[in-house]
């Protein structure tokens, strides 16, 4: 009972901001946005369903070459088929694996550099599971190899210094401060996947800081959050959420606007940080109780790097 009032006054303390109402509402006063990213080279996960096609899709109509990441061999053949163009190439990659994100990241080490990393995957699990090297699923894909990925990449030089890298945050994250301790939950009495995806998302905002403390900009990172989209993920993971606000909730393009947008226009983050939605920077949080937390970016990333250490971590 206490969960479910919690719930019910989270989503009405921001269904005037993440609804297609709060989308519509700022749009009014945008400016006509035709982007040309011609010549640039985009790496694009989660880029089969969703807010990812919809980035992908986007990136191409003006004028990307991108490189589409997912996990279904046939949803990447159906992405191909729907973008039909030879600027599009596509990585079959399971992206919980550490292992196969090192392998990934090596190869793209050997083309070309890249202008806009697009950490878009996400996943919510209703039900606990851990890859094949004990670390909890949603935890790898969310946060891990989001890590992993970035890392390698910037490591290799392989990110232009003039690029930008979008993580993909939710607004689930102003439901939680940063708690290291409960980020990789490897044992599933007790495990709930929407506070884990609310963690991870948590995290994700602060990870983001500690990129731009440790890179000045070269790359740009940014986070982002894409409002209540109706994507295959929320229809798969919180039906009833779906059902109730089915007739508010944002399309996936919309839910993109923004990505493309950062990719764009390039706008200069706060030095105290800040979170995008609609093509604003938005506060980090929205309740006094996810200020406090031991753990901060730099605990944050220093954990990151020891858990990604090559040692056989899915």
């Amino acid at each position: 009972m206490i969960k479910a009032l919690g719930s019910a006054f989270f989503y009405t303390r921001f269904f005037s901001s993440f609804s297609a109402l709060g989308y519509r509402r700022r749009a009014r006063s945008w400016p006509k946005f035709e982007p040309d990213f011609s010549g640039q080279l985009w790496v694009v996960t989660g880029a089969t369903g969703g807010i990812g096609r919809a980035i992908v899709l986007g990136a191409l109509k003006a004028g990307a070459q991108v490189i589409a990441v997912a996990r279904s061999p046939e949803k990447l053949r159906s992405l191909a088929l729907t973008a039909a163009t030879d600027r599009l190439s596509t990585a079959c990659v399971d992206l919980s694996l550490s292992s196969a994100v090192r392998a990934f990241a090596a190869s793209l080490a050997r083309g070309p550099k890249i202008d806009v990393l697009m950490n878009n995957v996400g996943v919510l699990l209703n039900e606990h599971s851990l890859t094949a090297s004990g670390v909890e699923t949603s935890f790898a894909s969310n946060l891990l190899n989001h890590f992993v990925l970035t890392e390698q990449l910037k490591a290799s030089a392989t990110l232009k210094a003039n690029g930008a890298v979008i993580n993909m945050s939710s607004g689930g994250m102003y439901g939680t401060k940063l708690k290291l301790a409960e980020m990789n939950a490897t044992r599933a009495p007790g495990y709930d996947g929407m506070a884990a995806y609310a963690l991870h998302k948590r995290a994700q905002v602060e990870l983001t800081r500690a990129f731009n403390q440790r890179w000045q900009g070269a790359p740009i990172c940014y986070v982002m959050h894409p409002g209540w989209a109706d994507t295959d993920g929320v229809r798969t993971s919180l039906p009833m959420f779906r059902a109730v606000l089915k007739g508010f909730l944002r399309s996936a393009e919309q839910g993109a606007d923004t990505a493309l947008w950062l990719a764009a226009t390039r706008p200069p983050n706060a030095p105290d940080g800040g979170i995008w939605l609609d093509r604003e920077l938005h506060p980090e949080h929205a309740f006094s109780f996810t200020r406090s937390s031991p753990d901060d970016a730099n605990a944050l990333y220093a954990w990151l790097q020891q858990l990604s250490k090559p040692r056989g971590l899915g």
